[in-house]
């Protein structure tokens, strides 16, 4: 579910989703094989600004990846195997949900969804589980010029993913 927190005293409390966040819930269909679900399709709402690239992340317990931000690019991310605690932080000046900080815990034992992150909105994440598996679908191909990076530890955001614990099971 939809975690909401205030690590800084001067930071709105997030009520709700920073605005452009979407959560696409998953439907899994499960047969004696395993089981089926359909993430994307290309006329969902939820996907109109279109592929750009596919890309996969595989990831360590306990590794953190933290912070991206994008210009204009908008990410979907898939947590496909392992488990992954993601904070989203707005820094769009300009939005309603400016500073909001929006927490997740996305995977097996997390929200089975499809997570969609607007340009402009930092965003990481920090394995809590086992080995992780990102896949994630970018609106535009890889560029340097598109990708931001902000430290982990960043004073402005006031996050502390170091102190996130692992997942008890």
């Amino acid at each position: 579910m939809n975690k909401k927190s205030q690590p800084k005293a001067d930071r709105p409390r997030a009520e709700e989703l920073i605005k452009g966040v979407m959560v696409k819930e998953l439907v899994r269909h499960n047969d004696g094989r395993g089981y089926f679900e359909e993430l994307i399709r290309v006329k969902d709402d939820f996907f109109k600004e279109g592929f750009g690239q596919l890309s996969h992340s595989f990831m360590h317990p306990g590794v953190i990846k933290a912070w991206h931000i994008h210009k204009t690019q908008i990410d979907w991310w898939y947590i496909a195997k392992g488990d992954l605690h993601v904070g989203l932080f707005d820094l769009r000046q300009n939005s309603p949900t400016y500073k909001t900080l929006n927490e997740f815990l996305l995977g097996v034992h997390g929200q089975n969804v499809v997570l969609k992150i607007p340009a402009g909105v930092a965003h990481g994440c920090k394995v809590i589980g086992g080995e992780s598996e990102l896949f994630y679908v970018t609106s535009g191909v890889y560029s340097t010029d598109e990708e931001g990076r902000i430290d982990h530890d960043d004073k402005n955001i006031g996050y502390d993913w170091v102190d996130i614990p692992p997942l008890k099971i």
